[in-house]
């Protein structure tokens, strides 16, 4: 694992911020949140004219055959804009599963951008309690499905909902999709219904390795979300101006700056790593240390952040909460630090309270 980027993936990334600094800045995301929060045409763009739809599908359906380091770059820079587009629930978590259902005209048409996808499985769901958020039941003889399922991330906006249930993938039919109620306005969640939905089997899927997938590669979101806030901060320092210096230059200040930059270096490289390791045996290692640290730190350095803006922090005008928000929403997805540091101790044989394994 190295922390350097190869030429391809700052080529890539030049793409991605240039993209998103032209037509989705920080004032674009937060004048949309309340109506229409997802930019369906800066996500044609990127799909269809950068490719990023298509990174983790393999050539012969007619995607790029790329690495999770690429779409980690990806994920670095919609998290640096809190871009509302559905590329972590399409790109990454309905891709990585009908990858491993052999689903290939599906992918086919998640490849080019004409299409999207949802995969319905609650996005408080973790690799270790893949079914929280509701559950799904198959009846006469897999042709369909019954069920609700609350938290489904994508889903309003997915041309396809894909459903995991008793270890196989289905593309359902005439679903009741309804948003609800969001901390992060930038990513909506729905309530998804099946009431005898007309479903087709694509293959086998392995729930838990999906979304454990999904929790390293979120990483790399959250960790552009902390660099953005860092960054943003140490700015707005530099030129406020009280007792005719610089806000910056009190000591206090810079300890505080100092403590969070580290955090972020940090978290750079658990999500570089996560990311390096997402397809070997110890990606549920990787991916374990990188949400147990990562999810935290974006918490902490949007609520620094915050507070080191003063009084202009606080207001809506400011980006800063969509940042805060997306920050805390994502602390819960795809499984709690908490959850992730048990299944470290888990996975490292640590010894439990008791002189038993955790």
């Amino acid at each position: 694992m190295t922390l350097l980027y190869t030429e391809v993936e700052e080529e890539l990334r030049a793409a991605v911020r240039g993209l998103l600094a032209d037509r989705c800045p920080p004032a674009a995301v937060r004048g949309r949140a309340e109506s229409d929060p997802y930019d369906l045409g800066v996500w044609k763009t990127l799909a269809g004219e950068i490719g990023v739809a298509g990174l983790l599908i393999p050539e012969e359906h007619g995607g790029a055959g790329a690495s999770a380091s690429e779409v980690a770059v990806v994920l670095e820079e919609l998290g640096r804009g809190v871009a509302p587009v559905p590329f972590f629930t399409s790109s990454v978590l309905a891709t990585r599963a009908l990858i491993q259902a052999g689903a290939g005209e599906p992918l086919e048409r998640l490849a080019d951008g004409s299409a999207t996808a949802a995969l319905v499985v609650s996005f408080a769901a973790s690799p270790y309690q893949p079914l929280r958020g509701g559950s799904v039941r198959v009846a006469d003889g897999g042709e369909r499905l019954s069920g609700t399922v609350t938290g489904v991330a994508g889903a309003d906006v997915a041309d396809l909902l894909l459903v995991p249930v008793d270890g196989g993938l289905y593309a359902v039919q005439g679903a009741e999709v309804r948003v609800v109620p969001s901390l992060d306005l930038t990513r909506p969640v729905a309530t998804v219904t099946l009431d005898g939905a007309a479903a087709t089997r694509l293959g086998d899927v392995d729930l838990a390795e999906v979304l454990l997938f999904g929790a390293g590669l979120l990483a790399s979101e959250q960790y552009g979300v902390a660099q953005w806030c860092l960054d943003t901060t140490v700015a707005y320092v530099k030129e406020r101006h009280q007792f005719a210096r610089p806000v910056g230059s009190f000591q206090a200040i810079k300890h505080r700056l100092a403590d969070l930059w580290l955090d972020v270096v940090r978290a750079k490289a658990a999500a570089r790593n996560a990311a390096a390791e997402a397809s070997e045996a110890s990606a549920a290692v990787s991916a374990a240390v990188a949400q147990a640290w990562n999810a935290g730190v974006a918490v902490r350095v949007a609520e620094e952040a915050l507070q080191l803006h003063g009084g202009i922090g606080m207001t809506w005008e400011h980006p800063l909460h969509l940042y805060l928000k997306r920050a805390k929403a994502s602390e819960i997805a795809l499984g709690t630090p908490g959850d992730h540091r048990e299944a470290l101790a888990s996975l490292a044989d640590v010894p439990g309270p008791e002189g038993g394994q955790q």
